[in-house]
């Protein structure tokens, strides 16, 4: 059984833009009240779902449900024509107890086949419905440590996409453009693991080793000029022994510190600049820490 594990993760980014806000012109994410920089939990899913996709070749059970171009009904009705089920709920003749038996058995074939859906969950209650998951994984929003700073650049195409913006431009084909991004910023996010919807999931010891690896690896496998340099830092676990946790997550987390060192000066623009710091002293009855990274 997979055990109750309280995680901390930490990333950063060199000029490039982690997370950029469609309603703010893809402006890096902020917090408006306290200028730090946020990357969602979404932004952090999206990243071991294309890792993992990648590295199983979209093999089951580790297929990924919510991808590119997907066509989520499409998927659910795999599992309809898997379980010899009439994906027409007119034509299904079971009804009672025997319909929610076999309502049960599509959510548990979409959760074999689908690594994020064991892992994240999903909410499958589309047309052809396979029922809700919630996920035994699950990420609270990334801050920056620090506050940041968002440089605004100007860029130029020397192509234009028509021939009438050709001969409007006179001869010169040149765009302008903009890009945005920060110029350094360390992030923290927090994470949970839930044994009991591990177990009624699938999420099984080969699926955590698989989610470790991808946080490891992710970016290498995600590189773009518009996101920099991104990078995983430090990688914290609090596992418990008791699946009910025998400890607080929130305490947990409060005995690892990030804070600027003082024998730098001037902003922040290395992981170098911050001092890392775990308090392992009288630990709770029942926790155990490791550092994978």
């Amino acid at each position: 059984m997979i055990p109750r594990i309280d995680f901390i993760y930490l990333f950063d980014v060199k000029h490039g833009n982690p997370n950029g806000d469609p309603d703010a012109g893809n402006l890096p994410r902020v917090d408006p009240e306290t200028g730090h920089g946020l990357v969602t939990d979404v932004c952090l899913k999206r990243k071991v779902r294309n890792y993992v996709g990648l590295v199983r070749e979209e093999q089951p059970p580790f297929e990924i449900y919510v991808k590119e171009k997907a066509v989520l009904n499409s998927q659910h009705a795999r599992a309809y024509e898997a379980l010899g089920i009439p994906v027409d709920e007119k034509k299904r003749k079971s009804k009672g107890e025997k319909k929610a038996e076999e309502d049960k058995q599509l959510t548990e074939w979409m959760c074999k086949n689908f690594f994020d859906v064991r892992t994240f969950g999903a909410v499958m209650t589309t047309k052809v419905n396979c029922g809700q998951v919630r996920g035994p994984v699950q990420f609270t929003l990334a801050s920056s440590m620090d506050p940041i700073v968002s440089q605004e650049h100007a860029v130029t195409r020397c192509a234009v996409t028509t021939e009438k913006e050709a001969e409007a431009q006179s001869g010169d084909n040149r765009t302008m453009g903009r890009k945005f991004t920060i110029p350094y910023g360390l992030y923290r996010a927090h994470g949970f693991i839930n044994p009991h919807l591990a177990a009624k999931t699938g999420f099984g010891p080969d699926d955590l080793e698989l989610f470790w690896k991808a946080l490891e690896q992710m970016f290498e496998t995600d590189r773009s000029a518009a996101r920099g340099e991104m990078a995983p830092q430090a990688l914290i676990c609090f596992e418990h022994a008791d699946a009910l946790g025998n400890a607080p997550a929130n305490k947990l987390f409060q005995r690892v510190t990030v804070t600027r060192n003082q024998s730098t000066e001037g902003p922040a623009r290395s992981f170098a600049d911050y001092d890392l710091r775990i308090d392992e002293a009288e630990l709770p009855t029942g926790i155990t820490i490791s550092r994978r990274l």
